[in-house]
């Protein structure tokens, strides 16, 4: 009876010891912040609300993530038509500059 208690209490403390390692490494693979982690050549053909730039910092590649209504895309900076989006976003979303002097 006494060496059941033991081999019991053993596998316990061996039962919680793993669960502590395993929600301890799980909680090191978690991205604290979404990123891309890849890129894709594919040209977003739907309106952009807005977009964000993205530095590499592992797991995170460098990236223009553009806001749609279907949601956001990770883009390639160095395709020519991410260039072409993000500079025709530009100018069309610059406030025209007004007068304020009346004669």
């Amino acid at each position: 009876m006494e060496t059941r208690r033991i081999l019991m209490r053993s596998l316990a403390v061996a039962v919680i010891i793993t669960s502590v390692i395993w929600t301890t490494t799980a909680e090191d693979q978690k991205v604290r912040k979404p990123c891309c982690t890849k890129v894709s050549t594919t040209e977003v053909t739907d309106p952009i609300i807005s977009f964000r730039l993205q530095r590499q910092s592992l797991p995170c590649v460098k990236a223009v993530i553009f806001k749609t209504k279907q949601g956001e895309f990770c883009c390639d900076p160095g395709q020519q038509w991410v260039k072409e989006k993000v500079k025709h976003f530009f100018k069309n979303t610059t406030p025209t500059p007004t007068s304020s002097i009346s004669n």
